[in-house]
C-alpha cells in the first residue's frame, strides 16, 4: 500500500495527497496545478493559517517577524534558503505580526523574530533570534525534523 502525505499547496491552500516517496518529484495542485512547493515560505494570513497548520502533514515551520525589525531583515535570506534547501520535508512560512496582530497574540510572540515548529499544527518548540543556516538545520535536527 501506498503511503501518502497530505501537503497544502503554496499557491491556492488546496490539500493534495501526495505519495510520500514522490514528495521529491515537484508535484502540482491538484485544484491549481501550480507547484505544491515553490522553494519559498508561505505568506500566512488570517485566511490560510489553518489550512498550512491543519492540512499538511509534514513539520511546518513559521517565522515570526515585522519590516521594522532589523534582525528579521537580516534573517530574511537565510530563512529563504533554508525554504530551498529544506522543502518538502519540511514547509516554511512566515507570519508578518505587524499585520497578523491577533494571530501573533494568539500565539504569544513577545519578541522577533521567533520560530516556531508545527508538527500535526500543534507547537512543538520555538526558537528566538536571527540564528545561521547550520544552527537552524541543527536546532531542526534536534527537533528530529
Amino acid at each position: 500500500m501506498v503511503q501518502m502525505t497530505h501537503v497544502t499547496c503554496a499557491k491556492c491552500n488546496g490539500k493534495n495527497r501526495i505519495p510520500t516517496d514522490r514528495l521529491d518529484d515537484k508535484p502540482k495542485c491538484g485544484k491549481c496545478k501550480t507547484p505544491v512547493f515553490k522553494g519559498k515560505p508561505i505568506e500566512l494570513s488570517s485566511s490560510n493559517v489553518a489550512a498550512v497548520l491543519n492540512h499538511n502533514d509534514v513539520p511546518v515551520l513559521v517565522d515570526c517577524w515585522a519590516p521594522w525589525c532589523g534582525p528579521c531583515k537580516t534573517f530574511a535570506p537565510t530563512f529563504e534558503q533554508a525554504a530551498a534547501e529544506l522543502e518538502p520535508k519540511l514547509r516554511l512560512a512566515k507570519l508578518n505580526t505587524e499585520q497578523e496582530q491577533s494571530i501573533a497574540g494568539r500565539w504569544n510572540i513577545r519578541s522577533i523574530p521567533t520560530l516556531i515548529l508545527f508538527v500535526g499544527a500543534k507547537e512543538k518548540a520555538r526558537l528566538a533570534g536571527a540564528v545561521p543556516l547550520a544552527q537552524l538545520k541543527q536546532w531542526l535536527a534536534q527537533q528530529g525534523v
